[in-house]
C-alpha cells in the first residue's frame, strides 16, 4: 500500500534495500557509511544506511521494537516512527499486528513531512487504520509554534546503560534547553512494559511464522528460532494480561501531555553505533513503541568517536 500510495504521488521507487532476517536481529551485510566497521543498525539497515550515503533522499523501513530509531540514531539520519496505525502496514511482512509500524527516513525534517503526508491515511487492508481528514504536515512544520515547547526528560530504567558520552550529551541538551527541559519520574505502572512489549512481540511472531518454524525452522537463525520458541511457550494468559496493559499506559502520558508537557525527549539508543554488524540493543525505544505513541530520532549529536548520537522524541 505504501508503496503504491509513493508511485501514484509521482516518486521514482529504486529498489528494496537490506533488512535484518525477518525484521529480527540477524544482520544482513549492509555497514554504516559512517564508519563502516561499525553497524548501521537495525532492522532497517539498508533505508537508514543509503539515506546517510546520500544513495536516496528518503526511504521506508519498518518499527516493532527499534527498528527505524535506532538506525536512524546510529546512521546520523531522521527517523520517523508514526502512530499506531497512521500508516497503514497493508502487504508488509507482517511480525506482530500490536507493535508494527512503517518507518521514514529522511536527511531533513521537510522530507519527513512530505513522505508522511502522502502515506498517512485509511487502507481497507488495515483493520488498524481509520478514515481521517488528510494532515497537512508540511504546512505545519513551516508554522513556528505558537508556544515555546516544554520537554519531559524521561530516562527510562534503562538510563544506567547508557554509554558516558549519551549521559555528557544530554546534560549538555538539558543545559542549552534551560527551563524548558524538566526530568520526569516514569509512572510505576510502566515499569514492567518491557517484559510486555516481549511477550506481546514473542507471542505474535510466533504466530506469524509459524509456516517457517514448521517448515524451515533449519534454515532460521538462532536468534530468530529462540524467539518463536519463547512465543510458543508463553501462556494465554500472560498474552492477554500483556496487552490489557497498553490502554492505562497511553491514558497516563495522555495526562502528563495534557497537564504541561509536548513532548518527551529520551535518547534514541545507548550511545553510537558499535564495532561489528549486530544491529544494537533496541531497549530505549520498546516503550514508546508498545504505546503506540509517535516518535522521531534527530541527529543532533556526535559522540566522541566522531558517529553520530540521536535524540528521541
Amino acid at each position: 500500500a505504501v508503496v503504491k500510495r509513493l508511485k501514484a504521488a509521482g516518486a521514482v521507487i529504486l529498489g528494496k534495500t537490506v533488512t535484518t532476517e525477518c525484521a529480527y536481529f540477524a544482520p544482513g551485510k549492509t555497514r554504516n557509511p559512517w564508519n563502516p566497521e561499525h553497524t548501521p543498525g537495525g532492522s532497517s539497515s539498508g533505508s537508514a544506511a543509503a539515506v546517510a550515503a546520500g544513495m536516496v533522499p528518503l526511504a521506508l523501513g519498518s518499527q516493532t521494537n527499534g527498528s527505524t530509531i535506532r538506525p536512524a540514531a546510529f546512521c546520523g539520519v531522521y527517523g520517523f516512527k508514526p502512530t499506531h496505525g497512521l500508516i497503514p502496514r497493508t502487504g508488509v511482512l507482517e511480525l506482530s499486528r500490536t507493535l508494527d509500524h512503517v518507518g521514514l527516513f529522511a536527511r531533513n525534517l521537510e522530507d519527513i513531512a512530505l513522505l508522511a503526508e502522502e502515506l498517512a491515511g485509511y487502507d481497507e487492508g488495515d483493520p488498524d487504520t481509520r478514515l481521517r481528514a488528510r494532515i497537512p504536515f508540511r504546512a505545519i512544520l513551516a508554522e513556528a509554534p505558537p508556544l515555546e515547547p516544554m520537554f519531559a526528560f524521561i530516562k527510562t530504567p534503562h538510563w544506567d546503560r547508557c554509554d558516558a558520552e549519551t549521559h555528557e550529551a544530554f546534560a549538555e541538551l538539558q543545559e542549552a534547553l534551560g527551563d524548558r527541559m524538566e526530568e520526569v519520574e516514569l509512572f510505576p505502572s510502566a515499569g514492567d512494559a518491557w517484559s510486555w512489549h516481549q511477550t506481546v512481540m514473542d507471542t505474535e511472531m510466533a504466530h506469524n511464522f509459524e509456516r517457517e518454524w514448521t517448515e524451515g525452522r533449519d534454515k532460521l537463525s538462532p536468534q530468530l528460532q529462540t524467539l518463536i520458541g519463547r512465543g510458543r511457550e508463553v501462556k494465554a494468559v500472560d498474552y492477554l494480561r500483556a496487552r490489557r496493559a497498553i490502554r492505562p499506559m497511553v491514558e497516563s502520558f495522555d495526562e502528563l501531555f495534557m497537564e504541561r508537557y509536548d513532548a518527551i525527549l529520551t535518547p534514541a539508543a545507548l550511545g553510537t553505533a558499535p564495532k561489528g554488524l549486530a544491529t544494537g540493543d533496541p531497549s530505549l525505544c520498546s516503550l514508546w513503541t508498545l504505546c503506540g505513541m509517535p516518535a522521531i530520532s534527530l541527529p543532533l549529536m556526535r559522540g566522541a568517536n566522531g558517529l553520530p548520537l540521536g535524540v528521541q522524541l
